[in-house]
């Protein structure tokens, strides 16, 4: 590749890199209150003194690592007077673009072992635009961090070459995989096995070595901030894995629940890829155990054992997925497919792959509601905010009014907070969808000022 070709790579990579933060960014919302009250609103209580801390927070099942960087970007936008809730979620997106772009610049590496320099290039295209990694990797949901830091770790322990520092960067970014996200463990318990299995001794050791001493970064973190070593990973533990506490209060599911989410998420070419591997291995009589497949495989048979199943824990097993399937296309495409039709076939597994993100995550996001939010508080006067058709765990926190003023959520006039909202004249902003509760809104003075798709911004003097 010439020096002008590798340039250009590089600024792909980078703006692939950006994309899921600008979406993020722009769109707000949020796919999971998770995002929110797991992450940002925590960050928000812990700079400014106030927000809405979920009982995680209460009883100690989570560790303060990510919502402690997350607040150090929020101590600066307070330095810089960045006031406006979209200008500092702005400034919090930068340590996850900066953990994206070297878990991108891993699959460049991990693939171009496989599919040479262009193919590498192709493969970064083909899992930085995948439509669920534009979507989730962007987005402060313990699975977008743990998913990354889990790209670093399969590249590093594929590494044949100075296993003592592959090993150590391997074990370290499996153990903030972990940290970031605790059921990411099941990745660890895959990546030893599979290296095991290879009989890679010397790098079994290095990455248990490099786990281990971030591990110790943990148990002092919780004894800091929750009074004991590794107090949120016991808690989290006994809640979710030796107790039905887990089940009871946010439901079970059968494994049948991800089918439909499986077969919408992985693109026609990761498929492909199958044969694909078949054929290149038969011709070289050389079979290749895929260590993201692997750990991708065995996480997703304890995703279907346990009882409470959502569709984005299936995140991180879909791009590992992708991951080793992404060398095997890129690969086909760059040295095996006609010249001609090279430049074709890449744009439609770019295209197919970037639909996926219709299908998964299967709901609305909510960036209507949050955009509109954010815009009852910028305008001067702001007192009081009251939320139609949503929860208290599906709003926006403090962390998106960024005031410390009162807000409440209702679903219809007779429930009680709307009530309390339209005798009080202290709640002058209102956020509704599809102009529910309109009437009896104007009635009590509201008047609509701006509009955000579906939902409504309103005011009263």
């Amino acid at each position: 590749m010439t020096r002008k070709r590798s340039v250009a790579a590089v600024w792909s990579l980078v703006v692939v890199a950006l994309l899921p933060a600008v979406v993020a960014v722009l769109q707000l919302g949020r796919i999971h209150p998770d995002e929110v009250y797991q992450a940002l609103e925590p960050a928000y209580w812990r700079v400014h003194g106030y927000g809405v801390l979920a009982w995680e927070w209460r009883d100690g099942i989570r560790n303060w690592a990510v919502p402690g960087v997350l607040a150090g970007f929020l101590k600066l936008a307070s330095w810089l007077g960045i006031t406006d809730p979209q200008g500092y979620r702005a400034l919090t997106a930068l340590p996850q673009l900066a953990l994206h772009a070297w878990s991108l610049w891993a699959v460049f590496r991990f693939a171009a072992r496989r599919a040479g320099s262009a193919g590498g290039w192709l493969a970064v295209m083909l899992v930085g635009l995948y439509g669920p990694v534009v979507v989730f990797a962007g987005r402060t949901l313990s699975e977008s961090f743990s998913t990354s830091f889990l790209l670093v770790a399969m590249e590093a322990l594929d590494r044949r070459e100075r296993e003592v520092r592959a090993g150590l960067l391997g074990g370290a970014a499996l153990g903030l995989a972990v940290v970031t996200r605790y059921p990411s463990a099941i990745f660890v318990l895959a990546a030893l096995l599979w290296l095991l299995a290879m009989r890679r001794w010397r790098m079994v050791l290095f990455t248990c070595l490099g786990g281990l001493v971030v591990a110790a970064g943990l148990g002092l973190l919780d004894h800091l901030t929750w009074g004991s070593p590794f107090h949120s990973f016991i808690a989290y533990v006994r809640f979710n894995v030796l107790s039905g506490d887990a089940a009871a209060r946010f439901g079970a599911d059968p494994p049948r629940f991800y089918l439909k989410p499986l077969l919408s998420a992985v693109p026609v070419w990761a498929w492909g890829a199958v044969p694909l591997a078949l054929i290149a291995a038969k011709r070289k009589w050389e079979w290749e155990v895929s260590l993201p497949l692997t750990c991708a495989t065995l996480y997703l048979a304890a995703l279907l054992k346990t009882p409470h199943k959502e569709e984005r824990f299936l995140y991180p097993a879909l791009v590992l997925a992708v991951l080793a399937a992404a060398p095997v296309v890129a690969a086909f495409i760059t040295t095996r497919a006609r010249r001609e039709f090279r430049w074709g076939l890449s744009a439609v597994a770019l295209g197919v792959g970037a639909a996926s993100a219709v299908y998964f995550p299967p709901f609305d996001l909510r960036g209507d509601e949050f955009r509109a939010i954010v815009a009852s508080t910028r305008r001067e006067g702001a007192t009081g905010v009251l939320i139609v058709a949503e929860g208290l765990w599906g709003a926006g926190g403090f962390f998106y009014l960024g005031k410390e003023i009162p807000w409440l959520t209702c679903d219809w006039p007779r429930d009680e907070a709307f009530q309390v909202a339209m005798r009080e004249r202290r709640f002058n902003r209102v956020v509704t969808i599809d102009d529910r509760t309109l009437p009896e809104l104007e009635a009590a003075g509201f008047r609509t000022v701006e509009r955000f798709g579906r939902q409504s911004l309103l005011v009263r003097d």
